[in-house]
């Protein structure tokens, strides 16, 4: 009688989760403008908490071991995690918390099943706050919030008030304006550079003003 051979135990191998999902950043220079803008504003807000992390255009994996379910938000905010580089948000090595507010900027690439596939996985797997910014639809902006199991569409987004992040988006005389928690519109890079060289300029003139009349800059 021959001897029962067992075979070994299979090994699983290692998964991979890649770093980049191939798709471009965006389409056009609305849609990136609007990623800036978001991403800058949202980043400065939180610079000083050591336990918001914001990212931009950054896959998410819900999942551990598969590497097929992944999205790459446009923005997202993820409280409770730490500031650190990442190649990828895996959530079971994040203490479990999926990324709370999600934004999508929308550009004409865009299918209504992609959207619908965003949605639905954004949903499924734990975001509180979502919305949508339609750069080329400028009077128009969608938002949706947790209900339980599912997010319930925001029914006016006029002046609605993000609970997460404290934005607050305003729709008026055909254009759509995002503020801070400041009371301030959300300001691009270029935008808050040309006020710093503004101030500067005008901190120079006094300056000189003050030179002028025999005194000291550094002393006032």
């Amino acid at each position: 009688m021959s001897a029962t051979v067992t075979p070994p135990p299979k090994i699983a191998a290692n998964i991979h989760y890649p770093d980049d999902d191939g798709l471009p950043m965006s389409d056009n220079t609305w849609q990136f403008n609007w990623i800036v803008l978001l991403h800058s504003n949202l980043d400065t807000a939180y610079r000083n908490a050591p336990d918001v992390f914001v990212a931009g255009n950054h896959l998410i994996y819900p999942v551990e071991k598969d590497n097929k379910t992944r999205q790459a938000p446009d923005v997202y905010v993820a409280f409770g995690r730490p500031k650190r580089e990442r190649g990828s948000y895996r959530v079971w090595e994040e203490g479990g918390v999926f990324p709370q507010v999600i934004f999508e900027v929308w550009s004409p690439s865009n299918r209504f099943d992609q959207m619908q596939d965003k949605f639905t996985f954004y949903e499924k797997h734990g975001a509180e706050e979502y919305y949508i910014i339609y750069p080329e639809f400028p009077t128009h902006a969608e938002g949706w919030q947790r209900d339980g199991e599912k997010l319930a569409r925001v029914p006016e987004m006029n002046g609605y008030v993000s609970p997460r992040t404290g934005l607050r988006f305003v729709l008026d005389k055909g254009d759509l304006t995002v503020f801070g928690r400041d009371g301030y519109p959300l300001r691009s890079p270029t935008e808050v550079a040309a006020e710093r060289d503004a101030q500067q300029e005008r901190a120079t003139k006094l300056a000189a003003k003050l030179r002028e009349l025999g005194v000291d800059p550094d002393a006032v």
